[in-house]
């Protein structure tokens, strides 16, 4: 079973395989895989998938939670304050 040319560019080369998947190649002939193989098959409307993450969204994520959990210190010690007087009373009793 020969792949069937689909399209072919100055940066990589499509092919339909004999069991109607695709194959990507670069312009060097060796095999393009993973998200930039999804990337290129999603761009040419060949497939439909879900396109992973940018590492971007991760950083305003991990941002984010550092911000909430500064936030979740800085009220901490305001809710333990009182506990620390109950017992500072006690000891003086």
């Amino acid at each position: 079973m020969a792949m069937k040319l689909v399209k072919k560019t100055d940066e990589y080369s499509i092919y339909q395989r004999g069991d109607n998947r695709y194959a990507v190649k670069d312009a060097e002939k060796k095999a393009v895989n993973g998200e930039e193989k999804v990337r290129i098959l999603v761009a040419e409307d060949l497939i439909k998938a879900a396109l992973p993450a940018q590492p971007v969204a991760e950083e305003e994520v991990a941002e984010e939670a550092a911000a909430e959990e500064a936030e979740g210190e800085a009220e901490a010690p305001a809710e333990e304050a009182p506990a620390e007087e109950a017992a500072g009373d006690e000891e003086a009793k």
